[in-house]
């Protein structure tokens, strides 16, 4: 067993677990971690608690403080380095004319390494260009594909269903979505309707996929559970059980005083 707590290092970021064995934390506090990529400041999305090592990607890493005024100052002052790094980075990107998209850029806390996220059809020779800005940053340079899923996540935008994108919001990790999963939920199977702005399929397929996979309308998941909701059985409820009185009140033959059909759902 060993005492952790899971940080954050973007607001819908993956959470990663750093052992924090002395050190009191609650959910929200800001924190300083060892990481592979050097020393980091996160935010802790999951309090102090006791977990099984079976639990646990080890080793682990460790938390090295709560953060103070003076390391959330630094970090507020890489946030605005990043920004400059970037415009730098683009117009040495248009002076190599390289066939790449910068899409963010990270420097570590303790600004040992910048790491440039960007997106390309196909692979990039990039070696002039990370001469020239080791050369400029006079610090560690990582350039670094990704795909685009992960430039929505960043990027951030609005759905085709008018909210904040799921993956810059609140989803973690991205989960296998297929065609499979549309056909059983009897939707359109038209690419316009079912992709995100990515032009992959949308994450949303996989929320009701597990209901649809094993209940088959029984209302129960896979593990044999029941779904949350309540079953109203409303036959047999005569017209004043309901308090219909007056202007209103159903007939004999299914239809109210002023001539419409009670076509109510369930009924």
């Amino acid at each position: 067993m060993a005492w952790v707590a899971g940080v954050r290092f973007k607001p819908a970021g993956k959470i990663y677990y750093f052992e924090c064995e002395n050190i009191d934390l609650q959910a929200g506090d800001a924190v300083i971690v060892e990481t592979i990529r050097g020393i980091e400041c996160g935010s802790v999305a999951i309090g102090r608690r006791e977990m099984s090592e079976e639990e646990l990607v080890l080793p682990l890493k460790s938390v090295v403080r709560k953060a103070t005024e003076a390391d959330i100052e630094i970090f507020q002052k890489n946030r605005q380095r990043e920004a400059e790094a970037m415009e730098i980075c683009k117009q040495k990107v248009k002076e190599h004319k390289l066939p790449m998209r910068l899409i963010d850029v990270e420097y570590t806390f303790d600004m040992g390494k910048v790491i440039f996220y960007f997106t390309a059809e196909g692979r990039v020779d990039f070696r002039e260009l990370v001469k020239d800005l080791a050369a400029i940053f006079k610090t560690r340079i990582e350039l670094r594909q990704i795909g685009v899923r992960d430039e929505a996540k960043m990027l951030g935008g609005l759905g085709t269903c008018g909210r904040v994108l799921c993956c810059n919001c609140f989803l973690g990790e991205f989960e296998p979505v297929s065609i499979r999963m549309a056909k059983e939920q009897n939707l359109s199977l038209n690419p316009t309707k079912i992709s995100g702005i990515c032009g992959r399929l949308m994450c949303c397929l996989k929320y009701e996929s597990e209901l649809y996979e094993s209940g088959k309308g029984s209302g129960e998941d896979k593990h044999g559970r029941k779904s949350a909701g309540v079953e109203i059985d409303l036959k047999g409820i005569d017209a004043g059980s309901r308090g219909d009185q007056g202007a209103g009140k159903p007939t004999g033959d299914g239809t109210d005083a002023e001539g419409a059909s009670d076509t109510s759902p369930g009924l």
